[in-house]
């Protein structure tokens, strides 16, 4: 059993979101179970290396969350795909009747920071999300009375996404204490209603559930399913391996593995991420990474999920950087240093093939981009940032397979 830890309370306005009384709660076991599916596929490869994703929640009422960046496989790649700042609240507007979204003070200090904190691994390449729990005031995902209640509630968080440029939201049904406050009890239509407001106005962020809580059986009304508008779902049970059910969600979208860097043993690590890699699932959920260097901690599952070591380095470096979209949005890769790639070896930076269109590059640096792989076809030589690969002439929008750096 993991034990509750209720965490500071601080009040305080910030942009276009009001910012009261909130507090992030540890997790805890007993999830309740049941239905799902995905319309959004990700990469389930993890950063550069060949084997699952790794995902990991941290605690920012007292950890660092760029500590997620530090930690890499003994062959350069990042060891974590996804970072999770844990967690912002639900809290319930007992005037107004409705949901609002609050982030205490230490979720606030990273989210206004977000370029001494979020930045950082969005340059190596890592997704950055918010989670999102219940308050104890009886509003929670699963109680929205109604599909224009879940629609405003979805409609604060894609203000927050944007706001603080976030990858995504993860929904976490802690702590709502549903009925407080006069509120309703679970219902079958809220968590529905929710995430298909939020993937309407977010169709190209993540959205994840830790499989846990009322949500977890109430995954499908009206012939739509929760998993037809996420991406991932993973156990919530620590140093337990357990399937989410989630009908829709392929293996590869599914973590059944799930440990507490701080108190799961690194033979049970071990042991959840040879189950995670022999029966092919594509998510290895890990919670609670501490200030401190446990970079041989990690090594306990990297190893059985890569065939890597980890090890902690704080060095940023300096390098390309390719995006998914113009302007330097949607998906962007990890630093590229100086060297010529391969397509399959840009994939280890998390580049795809024909995808590109936006690039950033140190100055001084020159990118000769080409149209197939091995370095042949038409080529595209560039010596800043672009913005736009439509512009380039030809047209190298959604066209680069392979590069040189120099």
């Amino acid at each position: 059993m993991k034990t509750n830890l209720v965490l500071k309370n601080a009040a305080f306005a910030a942009t276009g979101i009001l910012m009261l009384l909130s507090s992030a709660c540890k997790k805890e076991t007993n999830p309740e179970v049941n239905k799902v599916e995905t319309t959004t596929t990700k990469r389930t490869d993890a950063l550069g290396a060949s084997g699952p994703k790794s995902v990991c929640y941290v605690e920012v009422n007292y950890a660092d969350i760029r500590n997620v960046g530090n930690y890499k496989l003994t062959t350069g790649e990042q060891l974590f795909d996804i970072g999770i700042i844990f967690a912002a609240n639900i809290n319930y507007n007992t005037s107004t009747q409705t949901a609002e979204l609050y982030f205490n003070q230490q979720v606030s200090n990273v989210l206004t920071n977000r370029n001494t904190y979020i930045q950082p691994l969005q340059d190596r390449g890592i997704k950055v999300l918010l989670s999102i729990l219940g308050n104890h005031q009886g509003a929670g995902i699963c109680n929205f009375p109604n599909q224009a209640a879940a629609q405003a509630f979805a409609q604060q968080l894609a203000n927050a996404v944007n706001t603080y440029n976030l990858d995504g939201i993860d929904f976490d049904d802690e702590y709502a204490n549903y009925g407080a406050n006069g509120t309703g009890q679970p219902n079958a239509s809220s968590f529905v209603y929710l995430v298909t407001a939020l993937r309407q106005l977010l169709p190209n962020k993540i959205i994840s559930f830790y499989y846990y809580g009322p949500a977890a059986s109430r995954l499908s009304y009206n012939g739509v399913t929760v998993g037809s508008k996420i991406n991932y779902s993973w156990n919530a049970m620590y140093g337990t391996y357990s399937v989410p059910s989630v009908p829709g969600l392929s293996a590869a979208n599914l973590g059944p593995a799930a440990i507490d860097i701080q108190a799961t043993s690194s033979a049970t690590a071990a042991s959840l991420a040879t189950q995670t890699v022999n029966n092919n699932y594509g998510i290895y959920l890990t919670y609670n990474l501490p200030n401190n260097d446990v970079h041989t901690y990690l090594s306990s599952f990297s190893n059985n999920l890569y065939g890597k070591a980890t090890v902690y380095d704080t060095s940023l470096g300096t390098g390309v950087r390719f995006f998914a979209d113009v302007n330097y949005a949607g998906y962007g890769t990890g630093i590229i240093p100086k060297g010529n790639y391969t397509l399959s070896q840009l994939q280890k930076f998390g580049f795809e093939n024909d995808w590109a269109s936006s690039i950033k590059i140190p100055s001084g640096w020159t990118v000769t981009m080409y149209a197939n792989d091995n370095f042949t076809g038409q080529s595209w030589t560039l010596t800043s940032n672009n913005t736009n690969f439509v512009g380039l002439s030809p047209n190298a929008n959604d066209a680069v397979s392979s590069i040189k750096i120099q």
